[in-house]
């Protein structure tokens, strides 16, 4: 299973780090960190920057902003750094962090610098060498459900989060501050979102009884699976986002991401995961399994998958201003504004079937 491990390649122009700089640093701050010292980076991923710093055949990872503008309250590598400092030995699927710095004149910016997981993460598609059966696919989705679930049922106050997010009115700022954000990003060849706003604002439902640690990106090419069992998930990452919130609004926008089988052909192309394969659960069963084993009762989930597909939107839509507008050359977010329609859609889709 070895050729399906992900693996990072030579850096992206524009995105190179000062390596001198960063070695004496590390060297000095990690403990028995020695040898030889070689960047890599990781091709995937839209947001915060992720290379592979190898020393003397050690290999750890290191977190840091994208280049150019950012969201001003994302990207915050400290907030990274803490909760997996504080989640690290409660729960076992949080990668060991081992230094922070807002030192900008080692690699011009934050970052943070983790221990690496070794195994299997999954993209659009599997791998070659990977294949799921049915039933693997379907004690795959049960594990990724049951893994977010555990990680909003931690005692976030017995670990000192008491003070990471603010759970009153979590669902208020959520909506008002995403309408903001898409409204600030949009382009003048994006979509106004203005009806699905409309539609959030007049249908939020009340603050959540028991609000927990929430990851706000939990999909599956955020989680690192063993590979020697690849429906074992042995790591969760990019805890970029993570907060105090509502955990329905978590899975919300987890199952934005989670394409089925039955959805329409765009939504299908636009995939960015493999969830429409045969025995992954669909994302009306995911809703079932989370509502029984944490015994909330709702009316209707359709306001919480709503939301996420506009926060998906929204945080498409960021990464493409940056684009539009020259920040970045990575051509890979040209596209971008395409899913940006396609989500509106499939969010007005669901809003006309009722509430």
């Amino acid at each position: 299973m070895k050729d399906v491990i992900d693996t990072p390649t030579k850096v992206r122009e524009g995105e190179e780090l000062d390596v001198s700089t960063l070695e004496t640093f590390l060297k000095d701050e990690i403990k028995g960190l020695s040898g030889p010292f070689e960047v890599k980076q990781f091709p995937s991923g839209f947001s915060n920057l992720t290379y592979q710093i190898t020393a003397g055949g050690r290999e750890l990872i290191l977190r840091r902003p994208p280049f150019g503008t950012k969201a001003k309250s994302a990207h915050d590598m400290g907030r990274e750094f803490n909760i997996l400092t504080a989640l690290y030995s409660v729960f076992p699927y949080c990668p060991k962090p081992y230094v922070y710095s807002e030192d900008e004149s080692i690699i011009g910016s934050s970052f943070y610098v983790m221990e690496k997981l070794q195994g299997i993460i999954l993209r659009k598609n599997l791998p070659e060498g990977l294949s799921f059966t049915p039933e693997q696919a379907k004690t795959l989705s049960e594990s990724s459900l049951d893994i977010q679930h555990q990680l909003h049922s931690v005692d976030y106050r017995a670990i000192g989060l008491e003070n990471f997010g603010k759970p009153d009115g979590y669902v208020r700022r959520q909506v008002e501050g995403w309408s903001k954000r898409y409204r600030n990003a949009r382009t003048a060849d994006a979509p106004d979102f203005e009806a699905v706003m409309a539609w959030l604002d007049k249908h939020q439902p009340p603050d959540c009884e028991r609000p927990g640690i929430i990851h706000n990106d939990y999909k599956l090419d955020n989680l690192v699976l063993d590979p020697e069992n690849p429906t074992k998930i042995v790591g969760v990452l990019d805890w970029e986002m993570a907060t105090l919130g509502d955990p329905l609004m978590d899975l919300g926008s987890s199952l934005a991401y989670w394409v089925q089988k039955s959805d329409s052909a765009e939504m299908i192309g636009m995939r960015s995961l493999p969830t429409h394969l045969d025995g992954f659960l669909t994302r009306e069963e995911l809703v079932e399994r989370y509502l029984e084993k944490s015994g909330l009762k709702i009316d209707s989930f359709n306001f919480y998958l709503v939301f996420g597909m506009f926060r998906l939107a929204g945080i498409a839509q960021q990464i493409y201003y940056r684009y539009f507008h020259g920040q970045t050359k990575d051509k890979r977010f040209a596209m971008l504004v395409f899913a940006v329609a396609i989500l509106e859609k499939e969010a007005k889709k669901i809003i006309n079937k009722g509430v």
